[in-house]
């Protein structure tokens, strides 16, 4: 089967030739999204000339409309990435500390669960166009990076080593002769799509039945003293849930998750009085905050939210798929980017392992990666089932008390999940292994008891010693193993 991959037909191309049959060092990324433009920045620091080609303009100068907005969280991943590049400092001042979530009950009841059992451990909010922004500027500061915008790539042909584009403005088609070629353009990749023409590649997608909407608090309501800054807001109801995100500006930007069918669902919410009963009869409390909320439901794109997982990830030495146009999955456990920034600090490592042997580098990268980022799309459903349906339980919250105590107790065999996957870099599917085994663990401590001074120590110290090893950082990371099982 030709990997030559296209989209409507091209005439007299122009043609482009960045390729150097003696050079290893010109490297084009296809999407200047948030994880092409921080991989940019790993690649200019070990002296690579870095093409980037960019189908939508820059949001610099033009406003941009659609697309997925929701807040992002970053987590230790995340930050690690940014401090190996030197960017932390400058992105920790976009961000709002988060201490954990705020749950709001049907009736109006608040209660405060921490994201983790110290002061350390907090998230960051921040907004998805600040951080493009800031990312966008320090490319400017690379005399080997380029990027281009209005360029959207209709297709690939591996065995030429040709890119080929439209320019979004004038409609001109491109053809540009490259070297390698890594595709950071997204769930809806057009690299990938191109691999997808190869016999033996393996691709799935799997949409959940639910999308989202997202409506904003204005910053003179959410300043209100019920919305906590330092907190995640969660409004779970079973089908429905919506999460607040704080902003700098005093705004919160909420994000309602429905089913799509339904008399509730979101392709039946086409009226003003639809929503508004929603509303009145499942987030009372968010209709004092939003006089006009109907009017802001309405002007909200709906999203929709996918898992992607495919394989392989790359073609021979001369193309790689890296972010969410490998591995696409749904913001629930806040990991999207965080996930995307450890591949750019990953590929990072194994470059200078393996130098231009850009093969092996490749092999390395999925080999490591591919079962990781497969276990945090897993865990991330996961989550959003426990958000959703599990927070405000009565027996969900003495499970997390007694978590609490096993993590103190034992700090290193008892990791809760949710650490191990935001604010550790242990492994992804370490952090999903173990958190089965955990999991197992509390079931078995709260199974008959009601409060945590009924917690038999006995048998919990038993299960410990039986079942969770200590826990180790993995020792040999660009092996893929660990000193665990």
């Amino acid at each position: 089967m030709s990997s030559n991959y296209k989209l409507g037909k091209l005439t007299t191309p122009l043609v482009i030739n960045r390729y150097t049959s003696n050079s290893t060092r010109n490297i084009t990324l296809v999407g200047a999204g948030l994880t092409g433009c921080l991989l940019a920045i790993y690649l200019a620091k070990r002296g690579f000339h870095v093409d980037i080609y960019e189908g939508r303009p820059d949001l610099r100068k033009t406003k941009i409309g659609g697309g997925r907005s929701i807040n992002l969280t970053l987590a230790a991943r995340g930050i690690q990435a940014l401090k190996e590049v030197g960017l932390y400092d400058q992105v920790m001042q976009l961000t709002i500390p988060l201490k954990g979530r705020i749950i709001h009950a049907l009736n109006g009841n608040r209660i405060f669960q921490p994201y983790g059992y110290n002061d350390s451990e907090v998230l960051y909010s921040l907004l998805r166009n600040e951080l493009s922004i800031l990312l966008l500027n320090e490319l400017e500061k690379y005399k080997t990076v380029q990027v281009y915008f209005n360029q959207k790539c209709t297709g690939v042909s591996f065995e030429q080593r040709e890119l080929y584009l439209q320019n979004q403005t004038t409609k001109e088609q491109i053809t540009v002769k490259v070297n390698q070629i890594i595709g950071t353009d997204g769930s809806a990749s057009a690299i990938r799509a191109a691999m997808q023409t190869k016999v033996g590649f393996n691709f799935s997608q799997a949409y959940l039945d639910h999308g989202y909407k997202e409506i904003t608090i204005p910053a003179y309501q959410s300043s209100l003293p019920v919305l906590e800054r330092n907190a995640l807001h969660v409004w779970p109801r079973k089908q429905y849930m919506i999460n607040g995100f704080p902003n700098q500006d005093g705004s919160m930007t909420c994000v309602l998750f429905a089913p799509f069918e339904g008399e509730n669902g979101l392709n039946n919410l086409n009226s003003e009085k639809k929503v508004l009963n929603l509303f009145q009869t499942q987030f009372p409390d968010i209709l004092s905050f939003i006089p006009d909320l109907a009017q802001r439901y309405f002007s909200s794109k709906t999203g929709h939210l996918v898992t992607i997982k495919c394989q392989p990830w790359y073609v021979e030495d001369k193309a790689l798929l890296l972010g969410d146009a490998a591995h696409a999955i749904v913001p629930f456990h806040g990991q999207g980017m965080n996930c995307a920034f450890e591949d750019c600090a990953y590929l990072d490592k194994c470059i200078e392992k393996h130098g231009t042997d850009w093969q092996s580098v490749f092999q390395e990268f999925e080999r490591y990666r591919k079962v990781n980022t497969d276990a945090i799309a897993d865990l991330s459903i996961q989550n959003y089932l426990e958000l959703r349906d599990h927070v405000a339980d009565s027996r969900f919250s003495l499970k997390k008390k007694v978590e609490e105590i096993l993590a103190d107790k034992y700090p290193e065999q008892f990791i809760p999940r949710f650490s191990m996957v935001c604010f550790h870099q242990f492994p992804y599917s370490i952090a999903q292994h173990r958190g089965a085994i955990q999991q197992s663990i509390l079931e078995e401590i709260c199974q008959n008891i009601n409060d945590i001074e009924d917690i038999n120590w006995e048998k919990t110290n038993r299960l410990i010693e039986e079942k969770l090893p200590q826990l180790c950082l993995p020792l040999a990371p660009l092996t893929g193993t660990s000193s665990v099982a």
